[in-house]
This record gives structure tokens, sequence and C-alpha cells, in this order.
């Protein structure tokens, strides 16, 4: 929670962990005048490379490592002051990014680059306005040379896992879309990754898009513990999370030369 000690400690814990992995870990530091008691909030995203420099392919990976200060879904007064711990909402991107940096340095394909991106203030609220805002800091600073796409991941750690496709990314980057959940299929997550459309997100892919960046998002927005006091480590599935980190991780490995058609 942006704000607090453990926001700190999160932030430092994934630059340490990212370190090991990946060249050029930075973090862009950006403040925010949150409409809540009219206290300026300090932020920062996370980013890491790897191949970056040099790659023929460049592909951008987001995740949001920040979690709800206040659990808005709760129906007693007094719980929804509390903040979300946000196992799933937040940390199961968190989780596979890391997991993925580490596998992916030793198998990548050295004309792949990818870009680790760990967004702040994704979930600040309370309004869509005070969302999304370590994303839209990144496109007022994107890396040179620029991605060439986009793959964000949030809230995929529920124990019965599956990602429709989110209308959204339909709409902004259909060829990226149909690519990742054809490639989906065939590696045998085609129920996980169901081909059917599910509920309009707004997310961190947003702006990105709209800076001509095409980005998808892969999102189970069906967890009934979604900004809940509940959302806690017990209800996320490692195996759930090993699904996503496979599917990204065989893409990376046998998509480097996949170009994107807007």
């Amino acid at each position: 929670m942006p704000g607090t000690p453990g926001h700190i400690k999160g932030r430092n814990h994934i630059i340490e962990e990212l370190k090991l992995t990946s060249e050029n870990v930075r973090t862009q530091e950006f403040t925010h005048l949150w409409s809540r008691g009219a206290k300026r909030m300090t932020m920062w995203n996370v980013v890491g490379d790897q191949n970056w420099a040099n790659a023929k392919t460049r592909v951008l990976l987001i995740t949001h490592w920040d979690t709800r200060p206040y659990a808005d879904q709760e129906w007693d007064a007094a719980a929804a002051k509390k903040p979300v711990l946000g196992a799933n909402d937040g940390a199961s991107g968190v989780a596979v990014l890391l997991e993925l940096a580490r596998v992916l340095k030793q198998t990548l394909p050295p004309d792949v680059g990818v870009t680790y991106l760990f967004t702040d203030g994704e979930d600040l609220g309370p309004s869509l306005s005070e969302m999304f805002l370590g994303a839209v800091h990144f496109t007022k600073n994107m890396p040179k040379p620029r991605p060439d796409y986009g793959i964000l991941i949030d809230m995929i750690g529920d124990k019965d896992l599956q990602v429709p496709m989110e209308p959204n990314s339909m709409r902004y980057a259909p060829t990226l879309h149909k690519a990742v959940y054809d490639h989906a299929e065939k590696i045998g997550l085609g129920k996980t990754f169901p081909k059917i459309e599910g509920p309009v997100i707004e997310d961190d892919h947003i702006p990105l898009n709209r800076a001509g960046l095409p980005t998808i998002d892969l999102i189970d927005f069906d967890y009934e513990h979604w900004h809940t006091v509940n959302d806690t480590v017990d209800k996320v599935s490692a195996d759930s999370l090993g699904k996503v980190g496979k599917l990204l991780q065989s893409w990376l490995e046998q998509k480097p030369a996949f170009q994107i058609k807007k």
C-alpha cells in the first residue's frame, strides 16, 4: 500500500530480485496529490531489462505491485476502511514476472528483448482518474528503443483460473491478442485461456495502448475476494501462477520474430 513502510519494503524486494536476473534495473519515481486527505503520495515503478539493446523484437511485460488502500468491496463499514493485502490483485503478477525473469535469463533467445515493468499506483483510486498512475508515468518515459508490444498480467492467481479474451485488448491489439490465445491452445492451455469474451476491463493496458503501444491484458476478473480483506495468500494457486508463466515463457522462446499488425 503506497505511503506505508511495507510499500518501501516491497519496492526494495522487487529491485533486489530483479538485479539477480536483469540489466539496467531502475526505478521511475513520481508523485500524486491524492484526493483522500489531499496527501502527496510518492510512488515508484520498478523496471529491468533482458537483451534489450541488441534485440530484433522487444516485448514489455507488465504487472502492478501496489495494493488497494481500502477494501471498497466489503459490506461491513469497518472492514471497508482496511487495506487490501492483494495476494491475487497485485502479488500474483509480481511472483510470475520475477520467476519468469529468473528462467528467461538462461533461455531467452538473443534476438528477443524483454523489459519487465512493475507499475505502482495502479490501484490507488478511488476513481479511475487516480488509477493506472504508474502506467501513465511510464508512457511519458518510454525506453529507447521502444517496445514492439506489451503483455499485461493481473489477478492471475485464482485457484479456478480462467482468463477469457478481454474486449479492450481485442479492440486495441487484435492481432497480438488472437496470436497469444492461439499459442495457449497449441501448448495445452486452452481451458485456462478460453477463446470466449470476458468483461471489459480498465487496467494498465489502456494508457499504454493510448500511447501507441499495442498491449493486451491477461486477467481473471471472476474473483470473489477482489478488493476485500480476504484477498490473502491462501486464495492463490501456485498451479495457476505456473500456467501463466508457462504461457509467457514459451511465447517468448518460440515466437521471437512475431510482428504486430494494428
